[in-house]
């Protein structure tokens, strides 16, 4: 499988994020989203230390290839210590691994966003809101990924922190074209076309879709696309 971030069939893509997904309906909720024009799925990993929740871990992305096998797995690892899951998120089927910078500062990102690739995954760098965007410059262009958080992570439902907008303006400023920008955290409908218009190209969404009824998800993921 060609890397879905590296060799997009189109742009912008669309990342339902797993945690508003029904956790006992797991597997039939994330075919469902991608039979309704979803391009990934995101998963969110937090450790209870770098954010203040706990969520999944490798067995989740390893249950999801397996019902999913041809599906882009984009794990977003908010943890204190991402080096630790690299090993084990590869062999459980994963794809891409984007990493924190307040975790892994400096030009130590680099080092890991290699152990990661080295694995036969793409890297992505994310940001906090509260983290001024100078913190990944000097490392964004060596990334396949740059995700900008719009809300304080931990938790899904949070409202859209509009003043992200201008970080991901200033990413996609730093950056190549081949580097996706992606954000996270209160997109929905209502404030997709600004989330594109500023230069992010994947769009991560999780209530916005998860919380509507099937049949009205692929609508809702057309108008993330820009599509209606």
């Amino acid at each position: 499988m060609e890397n879905l971030f590296t060799h997009p069939a189109r742009l912008p893509l669309i990342a339902p994020s797993i945690l508003s997904a029904d956790f006992a309906r797991m597997g039939e909720d994330c075919a469902g989203v991608l039979a309704a024009g979803a391009d990934l799925l995101h998963l969110d990993v937090m450790d209870g230390h770098f954010v203040p929740n706990l969520t999944m871990g490798p067995d989740m992305a390893r249950g999801l290839r397996a019902a999913l096998p041809n599906a882009f797995l984009d794990v977003h690892l908010m943890v204190a210590d991402p080096a630790r899951y690299v090993e084990s998120f590869a062999r459980a089927g994963a794809n891409h691994l984007t990493f924190h910078i307040e975790a892994v500062p400096g030009m130590a990102a680099l080092q890991l966003a290699e152990g990661i690739r080295a694995k036969g995954m793409t890297a992505g760098i994310a940001i906090n809101p509260p983290t001024p965007m100078e913190a990944v410059r000097e490392v964004a262009a060596k990334f396949d990924l740059v995700l900008v958080m719009s809300v304080n992570p931990g938790f899904s439902g949070q409202a859209f922190i509009e003043e992200t907008l201008d970080k991901t303006r200033r990413a996609r400023e730093w950056v190549p074209g081949h580097v996706r920008i992606q954000m996270d955290g209160g997109i929905s409908p209502t404030n997709a076309d600004r989330v594109r218009s500023a230069g992010c190209d994947v769009l991560v969404a999780a209530s916005a879709i998860f919380k509507k009824p099937p049949a009205a998800r692929q609508g809702v993921i057309a108008q993330l696309r820009g599509d209606e």
